[in-house]
């Protein structure tokens, strides 16, 4: 199944073509599986190539097979053969392995029609504006890019090269969405001006006492390392930075916001029309680190009025203490008995369940993350609102789905660059508040950091090293 058109030869496909000459001719050798049965599918089934196929990867890996909507065209991971990777190697093994998503382009392009993207935070945009420039569907675990920027261009990327496009939170499928959806239409959740978001589980960085990058170690046989590290700075190999550790670290990470806010305030995001705050303060910052993200967070959104919404203040708490201040009837956690198990420690799912709370008009609604429903705390309006709830339809597709049937054109998927993005940003935003540990003014016109100048430096992201600049120029 391929929906493109042959490209017309102009001066940009010519460009594009030399740029790919250049970088993927360079880089790690392809190692191709045993038994290579590859070319444009037969059946209607999308052509999916897969870049980071272990840990979180796998997991989405799986379900996209679970679909049975899929061929399989390549795999690629920058440390291919090592244990994380063999569950994914064992369910699919005749497709061609790569190292290098660059040379898997380059060599298996016309074979592609989608590119699932489950590497680390800072990877996801060289490899997703790659894929979209060449006319590729893109699934891009969450959250997006790693600085406001990536994820500005990633947008942009989306919107240019006509492509579907769906991030990973895959809550944007389950029933939280379409009850949020409902809801909100019907006016049971209205006028919002305070939501609390919290994540107060023990991450991997809690605990750790770090003075600088950390010391080299001699690089795995295995390991492409200069690919692994795509667009950013040089660091000397540690494999204290690989297999989900890089969350702990700003060089490579999204904290526990970027992590989990994609999962908790997603929806509120998307259905109260949030779009960008006007203000972002670390009200409270345990721990600070120029390198590792804090011990514990609190951070305050200030969105401003939004047609007929009143300005909403969403206060966002992590940390293992940082406990946020709920309302007295606020009982039990709910929680998702879906959600997937972190790559490191727990999940509590009692008193510290990740969850939030939204204050509405008249009414208040605790939830918790992924596709966990909402719940009205009692009072007396909740009861008279419960004849007047709307029915809540079913959801129709899985997130994989949803993603797969609009590769086809038979669905729009849910949570498009377009929707995604704003949320990302937000959350970009709230990590530079981190860094510089400050209160910083934005201006959603101009994009910009009004009062801090190294605060707007970092809407940027970190320079890319030269041979991956042109990443930011499809």
């Amino acid at each position: 199944m391929n929906h493109h058109s042959p490209q017309k030869t102009t001066l940009s496909n010519l460009r594009r073509r030399t740029f790919l000459k250049g970088v993927l001719t360079a880089g790690a050798a392809s190692v191709f599986a045993p038994r290579l049965l590859f070319g444009a599918s037969t059946t209607n089934k999308v052509n999916l190539a897969c870049v980071g196929i272990g840990n979180r990867g796998a997991e989405d890996i799986a379900m996209f097979h679970k679909t049975g909507m899929v061929n399989f065209v390549a795999l690629c991971d920058t440390d291919m053969g090592a244990p994380h990777t063999q569950a994914t190697l064992k369910l699919i093994p005749n497709a061609p392995r790569f190292q290098d998503f660059r040379q898997m382009f380059d060599k298996l392009g016309k074979e592609i029609d989608a590119v699932f993207i489950g590497t680390p935070d800072f990877s996801h945009f060289p490899i997703a504006m790659l894929a979209m420039s060449l006319g590729k569907h893109v699934y891009c675990e969450k959250p997006m890019g790693h600085s406001f920027r990536q994820v500005e261009l990633m947008m942009a990327a989306e919107k240019k090269y006509k492509v579907a496009a769906q991030m990973g939170n895959q809550g944007h499928s389950e029933a939280n969405y379409f009850q949020f959806k409902a809801w909100t239409e019907a006016g049971i959740i209205k006028n919002v001006t305070k939501i609390t978001a919290f994540m107060n589980s023990k991450r991997r960085w809690h605990g750790m006492k770090v003075s600088g990058l950390l010391a080299e170690e001699p690089v795995p046989a295995s390991l492409d390392w200069d690919c692994w590290l795509a667009t950013a700075q040089q660091h000397a190999y540690n494999h204290g930075y690989i297999n989900g550790e890089w969350r702990s670290w700003f060089d490579f990470g999204n904290g526990a916001l970027g992590d989990w806010g994609a999962h908790i305030f997603d929806t509120a995001h998307e259905f109260l029309q949030l779009g960008l705050p006007t203000e972002v303060e670390a009200v409270k910052l345990d721990g600070y680190s120029p390198f590792i993200f804090p011990q514990a967070s609190t951070l305050a959104f200030r969105f401003p009025a939004r047609g007929d919404q009143p300005p909403c203040e969403l206060t966002w708490y992590d940390g293992v203490k940082n406990h946020p201040p709920l309302p007295a009837n606020f009982g039990s956690a709910v929680v998702d008995p879906n959600i997937p198990p972190p790559s490191k420690g727990a999940i509590d799912t009692k008193a510290k369940a990740p969850g939030k709370v939204i204050y509405g008009d008249g009414l208040t609604f605790k939830g918790g993350t992924h596709g966990a429903t909402l719940q009205i705390l009692p009072s007396e309006k909740a009861n008279d609102i419960k004849a007047k709830l709307p029915q809540v339809p079913k959801s129709p597709s899985d997130h994989y789905v949803n993603f797969l049937r609009a590769c086809k054109g038979e669905e729009k998927t849910r949570s498009n660059f377009a929707v995604a993005g704003a949320l990302c940003q937000a959350m970009a935003l709230g990590i530079v508040a981190q860094r510089v540990n400050a209160k910083l003014t934005f201006d959603p016109a101009t994009k910009q950091i009004t009062n801090h100048k190294v605060a707007n430096e970092l809407l940027a992201g970190v320079p890319p090293r030269k041979e991956w600049e042109q990443f930011y120029k499809l």
